[in-house]
């Protein structure tokens, strides 16, 4: 038992170095190929990082680049994780920062295209592609993720706020260093980094679920063998076609479960009716899996 254990774990170890390294790939493609030949800033500290290149190499004697800039001022973010997070979390953000950092120093621009919108687009959707992947494999590329994290486990809060100031102050940092239009090119590349990562990485989407079965301690605990999830038991629902004994179960999943929601129905009861609808907002406690 113990060998599988070691077996499983080590392939979760490589399975998560390999996605940083695609990470980092996919993130300096962004950077490299489009955000720079375009005058396009990315959101959050790889935004600031490129802010950081552009006020250096115009008012100081040295140029720190994007890619060192992105190391450096996740340094303290680092600590804040391991002090606040946890350790493996930590090794595995420096993993992935230190290569995106790598990358992004090792391939040096390319302008494949100098159009700010083509620009905005195609690297938002890259960098959404990469940190959906990542997010999705469970690896945090650092910067205001870890942030959220603490603030999040500390006080249940969100920091959707600061997320929207600080990416706006990149917004505005672009308009200034570049001219109006490319701050609202930024938003265009923010808003295709942002719907792509969405598509990407589903365990944030919550979705109410509705199950009519006539076989209902069957299907709770087939779908709690599969998922951590609470249920709901409404008795004595009856059918309007046959009038027979039903029985409802609500409950609310993200669109990552979705799959093991429906083989534990098919396990349990294939004859169930099962109504699946986006959630909107969520009140009250939703179980998620601690970094």
């Amino acid at each position: 038992m113990d060998d599988v254990s070691k077996l499983m774990r080590r392939h979760t170890y490589v399975t998560k170095t390999s996605t940083s390294f695609i990470y980092g790939i996919l993130v300096s493609i962004a950077v490299n190929f489009f955000w720079t030949p375009g005058h396009i800033y990315s959101s959050g500290i790889t935004g600031l990082a490129q802010l950081l290149n552009t006020i250096s190499s115009r008012t100081l004697p040295f140029t720190v680049s994007t890619g060192l800039g992105l190391f450096l001022l996740n340094i303290p973010l680092f600590l804040v994780a391991w002090r606040g997070i946890g350790r493996e979390f930590t090794i595995f953000t420096i993993i992935t920062v230190f290569l995106s950092s790598f990358m992004i120093q090792l391939l040096k621009p390319v302008p494949l295209t100098h159009d700010p919108i083509i620009c905005a687009i195609f690297g938002g959707a890259v960098n959404g592609f990469g940190t959906g992947t990542a997010l999705k494999n469970g690896i945090s590329t650092g910067g205001l993720d870890i942030l959220g994290l603490v603030i999040r486990d500390k006080t249940g809060k969100s920091i959707g706020s600061i997320n929207i100031a600080f990416n706006a102050l990149i917004v505005v940092a672009a308009g200034f260093a570049y001219g109006w239009p490319y701050a609202l090119y930024s938003v265009i590349g923010l808003i295709v980094n942002a719907k792509v990562m969405d598509m990407t990485y589903t365990k944030q989407q919550r979705m109410q679920v509705m199950i009519i079965t006539n076989r209902p301690n069957t299907v709770i605990d087939s779908v709690q063998n599969h998922l951590r999830r609470g249920i709901t038991i409404v008795h004595n629902a009856e059918g309007a076609y046959q009038h027979d004994a039903k029985t409802i179960l609500f409950t609310v999943i993200s669109r990552y479960e979705m799959g093991e929601l429906e083989e534990a129905l098919l396990e349990s009861d294939p004859n169930a009716f099962a109504s699946i609808s986006d959630s909107v907002k969520i009140l009250g406690r939703f179980y998620e899996p601690k970094p």
